[in-house]
């Protein structure tokens, strides 16, 4: 930086010299220093221009030049707030075309989040259930559903998700198909068993019947009796 001094500083300027122009600004101005061959001019701005943006400190305002590609202004070095003609700005940075699940919102050349979907509240959850049934299992899934109230353009694939889906544990309980069946093979069961009682049953009063036949038909032994003397 040159050490000569003028006496004739361009307004605004504090301090400045013949060689690299302004040095210090007065307050709430910023210092741009703009490149001229090998020399760096300094001028002072109450703003700083496109592809720029404003970092103020106690000392000196300065004006530092967006490092993001195809902006044309910026908020910091590496968020830019415009981006050239043509381009989508998302979250800022600069893009030929909006990413995957993003458009451009109402016409404007910026990406619209998902978020910006206007969607309804959840409703309550449904059963706990496996496999499309109510019992029979320990541990299931539930869901829950919402509708889509407003897309960005019209198009609800942007949106987030309608559907959401979470585990459920619950008390094991037995399937009304498989008690009937439960049923049918104790009732099985118990025919068998009724089957081989009735017989043995049987066999028992027939046994019971043939003795009494027999008691029937038994003759009592003869008993002499002695004259009477």
């Amino acid at each position: 930086v040159s050490t000569e001094l003028s006496q004739g500083c361009a307004r605004g300027c504090d301090l400045c010299s013949e060689f690299n122009g302004c040095l210090r600004c007065s307050p709430k101005l910023f210092i741009l220093l703009e490149r001229n061959d090998i020399r760096q001019i300094g001028i002072c701005l109450p703003s700083c221009p496109l592809g720029y943006f404003g970092l103020r400190n106690t000392d000196m305002n300065k004006c530092i030049k967006c490092k993001i590609e195809n902006c044309e202004s910026c908020f910091s070095r590496n968020f830019c707030t415009k981006c050239k003609e043509g381009l989508y700005l998302h979250k800022g940075r600069c893009y030929v075309t909006c990413p995957e699940g993003y458009s451009a919102a109402n016409g404007t050349m910026e990406c619209s989040s998902p978020a910006q979907c206007e969607m309804s509240e959840w409703g309550p959850w449904g059963p706990c259930s496996k496999k499309r049934k109510l019992c029979g299992f320990k541990k299931g899934n539930e869901d829950r559903t919402r509708q889509i109230l407003q897309a960005p353009s019209g198009d609800v694939s942007l949106c987030p998700a309608t559907t959401e889906v979470r585990r459920c544990t619950v008390q094991k309980s037995q399937c009304p198909e498989g008690k009937r069946k439960k049923k049918e093979e104790q009732g099985k069961q118990d025919n068998g068993n009724g089957n081989t009682n009735r017989k043995d049953t049987k066999d028992a009063k027939s046994g019971t019947k043939k003795r009494k036949s027999k008691q029937r038909g038994a003759v009592a032994p003869a008993t002499s009796t002695s004259p009477a003397q």
